[in-house]
């Protein structure tokens, strides 16, 4: 009788900072019943992975299931495996972090379940050739990786029966390959379909292996799958197949396989990932290109020979398509550096909490965007600074401050300034307009300036296509699935697609037509007359006092064809949360010059329709005071917003100014729901009508206080 080993693998993860009703639904809907069921087929053999982020969620909310996992363990059911502890992409985070993340989750593992796993599950399944060196130094012997890697490197489905090992450096690991039909049959196609994959890699050695591993998620979480996999009993069903077939389907461990299998031989693969994620790393008009092709071998029946000669992009990428990834990214580099050049004492309590909000910070999911949110969620990436800051803030207090730092921070060839002190943080980008790219106040933890541009993606020409997800919910005679469907969550929600030219930050120099109106600046109908905005700034000056740090920009530049030299005078308290920006605008020429200047701030307080988050002035709220509202402010010299829930204030006021603009920054990007905007910042500007003669000159002071 020919014969078969099967490993099936469940990844189940959260991301920190996600909403605690999401974790439960995923318990309730997936977690919990995907266990229950299991319990009941005790020869159903399983490798389960948590990541620590829902480890440490279950053990305060459902330490049941903990309870459960354990008493599967030791009776030989579940193998439980290891990874980073907060599920970062190990390959882009420092080495000491990699093995300190994965030696976490491990001691977890064993204090829980009372073993030391053997291997692990890498994140995003994003691979770079020297990571066996870092599996290998965290004591890890395995992982798991689609196959589609190792067809990039040559080998083909009948190669795939089995496991490889791979080296870097003289450092093995061995590496599985989820095969491709498995996924596609697990959970959405009727068990026996399994059987039949299964089947077709049988031998009569009983040598070959076939693996299945994935999201726990689509076991429940995912669009109509809780229905499918547990009302309409397909998991029942599948373990019943399984065992009913047992006398030629052995389930194994990974571990196990290592143990009883030979590897297939020895293999060097790319840098990959998942195909799915490699296209979402392109840049928006390859984006649409990769599609293109896709579509054309499609039609003509050669995707499936040579689909494996077609890969997207590479996901550090995803640094240079998303500045705001890239800020996140070299933050957490800053802090880790940071926190191992200290010198704690090797039981440092103060240096595990620095450790631990670091690690967390380095979690994936806000790090880059695909068919889900992502980098797109606010609260996601409200987590990761936060985190950072909390890091940083253990780490004040062994440094000396206040600090200027002139450093390419973001690695883009240009330095960058770097201000921090212990109640705030200010960078500034000189080669980009002297902007101020963030702004972290340290007593709530929070980068006020942690928002997203409005920039294109390469799924934006679906837009005008997408189905209101009403009308196809109402629509009887719609016979399409929905998974074949572009749906939105807003009606004609292509009509509010906009897009800036610049980065959304702070201090940000426009100059405006005279007669440029707000309803034209929100949507991007307007031209600068001036060529400040994200052009190169000289640092001319820099003075550091008793109580504050003094930098001073200029740029010589044009305003309708003149020139115009304009001066920033940044001054930074070093005690209180306190920014005052004088602007200095000298005509070189004998033409008087008529414009706007409008200098625009943005700030990410995360939800703009919330009564506890809202715009005020000297009188109280505003008449539309939602973080959300457009408006104007005539013969105003200050403008508020308050946020409540995180008990910040900022006040902006400047003595000079004509008007105050406020806007919101909402962006649309593409969910597992559908098209849908997010509320990403509040963007303020101060404008001054200027007809310049000789100079005009302007002071804005920002102060942000905490709220007792």
């Amino acid at each position: 009788m020919k014969k078969i080993k099967f490993a099936f693998g469940i990844h189940n993860h959260q991301p920190i900072g996600n909403f605690d009703f999401v974790f439960e639904e995923a318990y309730q809907k997936s977690y919990l019943p995907f266990l229950q069921i299991l319990k009941k087929h005790p020869s159903i053999k399983i490798s389960i992975h948590f990541t620590g982020i829902l480890i440490d969620w279950l053990e305060e909310h459902h330490p049941e299931l903990l309870s459960m996992v354990k008493e599967m363990v030791e009776r030989g059911q579940l193998e439980v495996m290891s990874g980073a502890y907060y599920e970062p992409i190990i390959s882009v985070i420092p080495e000491s972090d990699r093995t300190g993340q994965i030696r976490k989750l491990s001691a977890r593992v064993e204090e829980l379940f009372g073993y030391r796993p053997a291997g692990m599950w890498l994140a995003e399944r994003v691979w770079e050739p020297n990571l066996p060196t870092s599996l290998s130094a965290a004591g890890m012997k395995y992982t798991i990786l689609d196959d589609t890697h190792f067809k990039y490197a040559g080998l083909e489905d009948r190669d795939l029966e089995g496991y490889f090992l791979t080296e870097d450096l003289g450092n093995t690991v061995a590496l599985f390959p989820i095969n491709k039909h498995l996924r596609y049959t697990i959970p959405f196609q009727d068990p026996q379909e399994t059987i039949e994959v299964l089947k077709s890699a049988a031998n009569e050695q009983g040598s070959s292996l076939l693996v299945f591993a994935d999201d726990g998620e689509k076991f429940g979480v995912w669009p109509n799958t809780y229905r499918h996999v547990y009302e309409e009993g397909w998991l029942e069903n599948f373990f019943k197949a399984l065992e009913e077939n047992s006398d030629w389907i052995e389930m194994v461990h990974f571990s196990e396989a290592l143990e009883i299998l030979p590897p297939q031989g020895k293999i060097y693969l790319p840098t990959a990932s998942y195909a799915e994620m490699m296209h979402w790393a392109l840049f928006p008009p390859t984006f649409r290109k990769y599609e293109d092709f896709e579509h054309i071998l499609a039609d003509k029946n050669l995707l499936e020979p040579y689909g494996i000669f077609v890969r997207g992009g590479f996901w550090r990428n995803f640094m240079s398509k998303y500045p705001e990834v890239n800020v996140m990214h070299k933050k957490m580099l800053r802090i880790s550096q940071m926190v191992h050049q200290q010198n704690f004492e090797s039981a440092d309590k103060e240096k595990n909490r620095a450790l631990d909000h670091l690690w967390a910070a380095q979690c994936n999911c806000p790090y880059w965007h695909g068919v889900f949110g992502g980098l797109y969620l606010s609260h996601l990436r409200f987590a990761i600074f936060n985190n950072l800051i909390e890091a940083e803030k253990i780490l004040d207090r062994r440094r000396d401050l206040p600090l200027i730092e002139h450093v390419d921070f973001d690695a883009d060839g240009h330095e960058e300034i770097l201000v921090e002190t212990a109640v705030h943080d200010a960078y500034f980008k000189p080669d980009q307009g002297a902007m101020l790219f963030e702004y972290d106040f340290k007593p709530a933890g929070k980068n006020l300036l942690d928002t997203m541009t409005r920039r294109v993606e390469g799924y934006h020409n679906k837009l005008k296509e997408a189905v209101y997800v009403e009308d196809f919910e109402n629509d009887g005679s719609q016979t399409a699935s929905i998974h074949d469907l572009v749906l939105s969550k807003e009606r004609d929600l292509y009509k509010k697609l906009k897009y800036d030219v610049y980065e959304r930050r702070s201090l940000i120099d426009h100059i405006l037509p005279a007669d440029c109106t707000l309803e034209q600046f929100e949507n991007g109908e307007y031209r600068e007359t001036g060529d400040f905005y994200n052009q190169p700034y000289r640092l001319i000056n820099q003075t550091r006092q008793k109580d504050r740090i003094e930098l001073q920009f200029k740029r010589d530049g044009l305003v309708q064809g003149k020139p115009v030299s304009l001066l920033k005078m940044v001054s930074i308290n070093t005690r209180a949360a306190e920014l005052e920006i004088t602007y200095r605008l000298t005509n070189n020429s004998t033409k008087p010059l008529s414009f706007l200047f409008a200098v625009e701030f943005n700030y990410g307080l995360q939800a703009g329709q919330a009564h506890d988050r809202y715009y005020y002035n000297e009188q109280g709220k505003l008449e539309h005071f939602y973080l959300n509202s457009s408006g104007v402010l005539s013969g105003a010299r200050m403008i508020g917003l308050k946020d409540e829930y995180l008990r910040i204030d900022i006040r902006l006021t400047s003595e000079q100014a004509q008007e105050i603009w406020r806007t919101p920054v909402e962006t649309i990007s593409l969910s597992e729901g559908g098209f849908e905007r997010v509320y990403q910042s509040s963007a303020v500007l101060m404008v001054y009508k200027v007809d310049l003669q000789k100079q005009f000159e302007c002071v804005i002071r920002q102060k942000v206080e905490w709220m007792e």
